[in-house]
């Protein structure tokens, strides 16, 4: 039987008097994010957590807002009540009995809280514009919201990229950015919140004001989400939609991490039935050959199982074979040697579990050996062994959002465990670059971490990022290349890079040609 290996207790935090922290809401636009905010800190032991309900003089969200909200989740069959939904009042009668003595904290979420008031206090604001107002336009215009906690001064306490499941359905994304805010905000009264952006300057805060949605009338939006909708689902029906594929390449001189662009002779696709598709490749030099492990997904069966193939002089010998199948989805097969043995951390969010296999027969035999942490949905689940321990690094996806834009860490003596979380989770907030894309590679004495770009969708893009710190008080990481899919690469994604034996790997996607039957 496998021995189920949890994660330690966190790290101790240097004791402190818990804040008394007041909650300063708009009682006519009440969310249930601010419901579930609350929630979330009321149970918090370093928080007395009070709250002011105020009559808000400039509306937060258009009228329509909310029609448009219900129309989508009637066309997208999505659940309602959620984080965007509002909510009356009474609601806040759980939290009107606390104490009413000075705060020492306000948290301020009404979007035009009095200006010059004594003490501290923090404002929320997205690209610049206060509230949940600045979500809505980031949305409209296209963009990336990024979301800050500013002091009185204007000063940054926390800032983050916030990612989203969906770019095309305005409910996915503005609960997905609803759920990562509530994540900032505890990032940020934990101390472990990074103030800066990983690349870029925050936008300067502009007057609080109601956003308009113009010509985006609610009735054209529907249409065109539903039109999409449909003919998303025809597609993939027919031709299965983007394809995911595997490229490969020897490296003779300089590789991806120096280049820090496309190769110039480009990349040889690894060939598929049509039938399945690969992706997420990691390799491993073992007894003088390389064997690339990955996800292949059979459409007819509609979730993932991980395959292996030799590599030879020439290239692939034969084709993936599979060599675990669980009841559940897996993927991201992240394949590492330690003890004289091969290990391997698969991905299987959908279990809520960081899972550990041991290989029996190579490469194949896979024995499942330990449950690393167990109570998380951890994406990408990644390795390293640094200044004498263990990391582990993965994105998580807490309390709803983006499966791509928070990263926690653990460490441990050993890889079996127990593993002890980073006391500043979640170390990093950003779509851009927090989800792991492959092994952590050291150069020149260098660790440079390759990661997931999604700011134009999962997998749009690889970075390379540096690790400027990474110990039991801190991580910071600075992205110093970006590469994305072109000539070289021919296809809409980049998502993964894996190099052993002098072969290198990366994946990515484009759709198949349209092809009309004859006869």
């Amino acid at each position: 039987m496998p021995h189920v290996l949890v994660a330690g207790p966190r790290p101790a935090i240097p004791a402190r008097p818990a804040r008394a922290v007041r909650v300063r809401l708009d009682r006519a636009a009440l969310r249930g994010w601010h419901l579930r905010l609350l929630e979330r800190l009321a149970q918090r032991e370093d928080c007395r957590l009070s709250i002011e309900a105020v009559e808000g003089t400039t509306p937060i969200l258009p009228a329509n807002a909310e029609l448009l909200f219900r129309l989508e989740a009637t066309i997208h069959g999505l659940p309602r009540p959620g984080l965007s939904t509002p909510a009356a009042p009474v609601a806040l009668a759980p939290y009107e009995a606390a104490e009413a003595g000075a705060p020492d904290l306000v948290i301020d979420l009404s979007g035009d809280g009095p200006a010059g008031e004594g003490g501290a206090v923090w404002r929320l604001d997205v690209d610049g514009v206060p509230g949940e107002a600045g979500l809505l336009a980031s949305l409209f215009a296209g963009r990336i919201p990024v979301a800050a906690l500013r002091d009185g001064q204007g000063a940054a306490v926390a800032a983050g990229r916030l990612g989203a499941e969906s770019q095309t359905v305005m409910l996915v994304a503005f609960e997905d950015y609803l759920a990562r805010t509530i994540t900032l905000i505890e990032a940020a009264l934990s101390g472990g919140a990074s103030r800066d952006l990983p690349e870029g300057a925050l936008a300067p805060l502009v007057p609080a004001g109601a956003f308009d949605i113009a010509g985006w009338t609610v009735r054209r939006r529907a249409a065109e989400n539903l039109g999409r909708r449909i003919a998303r689902r025809l597609y993939g029906l027919c031709f299965h939609g983007e394809r995911w594929r595997v490229g490969w390449r020897r490296t003779q001189g300089p590789d991806l991490i120096d280049l820090r662009r496309h190769p110039p002779g480009g990349w040889t696709d690894l060939p598929d039935d049509g039938r399945r598709f690969y992706a997420d490749p990691v390799a491993i030099a073992r007894n003088g050959s390389v064997t690339l492990f990955m996800e292949e997904f059979d459409y007819s069966r509609g979730k993932g199982v991980i395959s292996a193939l030799r590599f030879g002089p020439r290239g692939p010998v034969g084709r993936p074979e599979p060599v675990l199948e669980r009841d559940t989805h897996l993927s991201y097969p992240f394949v590492f040697e330690a003890g004289g043995e091969v290990w391997m951390i698969p991905e299987s969010s959908r279990s809520a579990t960081i899972d550990l296999y041991r290989a029996t027969q190579f490469p194949g035999g896979w024995a499942h050996e330990a449950v690393l942490v167990e109570g998380v949905v951890a994406s990408d689940a990644t390795l390293l062994r640094h200044g004498g321990r263990w990391w582990l690094f993965a994105t998580v996806r807490e309390g709803g959002g983006s499966f791509s834009d928070s990263l926690h860490l653990w460490h441990a003596a050993d890889f079996r465990g127990p593993w002890t979380a980073h006391p500043r989770n979640p170390v990093l907030i950003d779509v851009a670059s927090a989800r792991p894309a492959g092994p952590i590679v050291l150069r020149d004495g260098a660790l440079i971490r390759p990661v997931q770009d999604c700011r134009g969708g999962y997998g749009a893009a690889l970075g390379l990022a540096r690790i400027l710190r990474l110990d039991e008080d801190g991580y910071a990481q600075r992205v110093e290349a970006r590469l994305a899919a072109g000539s070289d690469w021919p296809g809409s994604r980049m998502h993964m890079y894996s190099a052993a034996g002098g072969l290198e790997f990366i994946d990515g996607s484009r759709r198949p040609p349209m092809r009309l039957r004859r006869g």
